[in-house]
């Protein structure tokens, strides 16, 4: 969260998504965290690969991250990222809002 905080310091609100994550990319390596960004995640049916996702950043290998740009946390959102956590089979996400008064979270959790 404080990287999170830390690019909101440094670029306030109003830029894209794309900025915002690439300005994140750069304070996870600064700080020397471990992450992955556009994660692939295939979607399943059995063993066959009908589709596909991207997912912002794993990071330390355990939390899934998605980054947002508005107002409010929508559920088409929240959604988005449960699905990820479905088919990764990863425990713990977090929903990041950059908002016009500051960055909020939401925790999401995959308890299948």
């Amino acid at each position: 969260m404080g990287c999170c905080f830390e690019v909101f310091n440094v670029l306030g609100y109003g830029l894209r998504e794309k900025a915002y994550q690439k300005a994140l990319e750069e304070v996870f390596s600064k700080n020397k965290i471990n992450f992955k960004c556009q994660l692939h995640v295939p979607i399943m049916v059995g063993d066959t690969v009908i589709g596909r996702y991207y997912l912002d950043f794993l990071v330390e290998d355990r939390i899934a991250l998605e980054l947002k740009v508005g107002n409010h946390f929508h559920k088409r959102d929240i959604a988005q990222l449960l699905s990820y956590l479905k088919s990764t089979n990863i425990s713990l996400g977090i929903l990041i809002n950059v908002t016009s008064s500051g960055v909020e979270s939401k925790r999401v959790l995959n308890i299948r």
